[in-house]
């Protein structure tokens, strides 16, 4: 067993918990970040729409980051995966709550934070997983305005898929692939229209090229850039082996916390896209940097 306890150990070192650590680290807090090295958009080459970081990569964004939060003394990095946690009323150590299990070592903190993200499930389609990030997307804040107005199609999931087919067209021309997801009624398709997007009904039988879709009647359409709703699950079983209370989403569920990102446990909190409906990198950021002062108010002065 560690004989190290923290203050706070952050499961996940992407945007978020490297934002709450930079918080607890100027704090002198002590906080091991454990990190498997798996960010959400792993696949992206540019991110947009963050200040000062406009169109750079975001691995060169968490990797100065990163540096930056391990320049504080009190701030350890740990490159894992954490395999489970659990809170502990009877150690040896006084205030030691949490424990982290990590293949056959244990870590020990006075509280926990989960900024472990989520998995993107993509759809079934043949091509669309090598393209995504690149010429395939899910935000269009994030990417719409690198396709300079170019056509745009937006391929369904289901009736949600609606809120994307709406949205793009002020991006550029907007093409709304149903792919048998389902069968758009009057109302929509009328919203539809107003909206000047295009309804194609034929199936998708392959995405190729940069974003050309193969459809099943044999003819090809060439975009711009492809959009599609992505249901997405907790990247870690940590929340549920906590029996932490979930916030449902339309396409997935999150980890419910208060206004200062605790959760249903007295100790654990939790922050970015694991713990947040909408995402983006300069959401996770924020959120992290409040779950940050948050916890440390809770070390100041919290109870357990």
């Amino acid at each position: 067993m560690s004989q190290n306890i923290h203050d706070v150990i952050i499961i996940g070192g992407s945007y978020a918990g490297l934002s709450s650590a930079m918080q607890l680290g100027r704090a002198r807090r002590k906080v091991l970040i454990i990190d498997e090295g798996l960010r959400r958009n792993r696949f992206a080459s540019h991110s947009h729409g963050f200040l000062t970081q406009d169109g750079i990569d975001p691995a060169v964004i968490a990797a100065k980051a990163r540096a930056q939060v391990l320049d504080y003394p009190t701030v350890q990095w740990l490159s894992a995966r954490a395999d489970a946690a659990r809170r502990i009323e009877n150690v040896e150590a006084a205030n030691a709550c949490f424990e982290v299990t990590v293949g056959s070592d244990r870590h020990l903190s006075r509280r926990l934070l989960l900024a472990t993200g989520v998995k993107d499930i993509l759809p079934d389609i043949a091509g669309l997983k090598q393209r995504w990030g690149s010429s395939v997307f899910h935000c269009p804040y994030c990417h719409g305005y690198e396709l300079n107005q170019g056509e745009i199609g937006v391929i369904g999931i289901s009736v949600l898929s609606m809120h994307h087919a709406l949205m793009l067209p002020d991006w550029g021309p907007t093409t709304f692939l149903v792919n048998d997801a389902f069968e758009p009624d009057a109302d929509q398709l009328a919203a539809l229209e107003a909206r000047g997007v295009t309804v194609e009904r034929s199936p998708i039988e392959a995405i190729t090229g940069h974003a050309d879709v193969n459809l099943a009647d044999g003819r090809m359409l060439s975009f711009a850039g492809l959009f599609t709703l992505a249901p997405f699950e907790l990247a870690s079983p940590i929340a549920e082996q906590l029996g932490l209370e979930m916030e449902p989403g339309p396409v997935g569920s999150v980890i419910r916390t208060d206004p200062m990102k605790e959760t249903s446990m007295p100790g654990v909190f939790a922050c970015g896209d694991s713990a947040r409906l909408m995402a983006s990198v300069a959401l996770a950021v924020g959120d992290g940097n409040l779950a940050g002062a948050g916890l440390h108010r809770s070390l100041m002065f919290g109870t357990i």
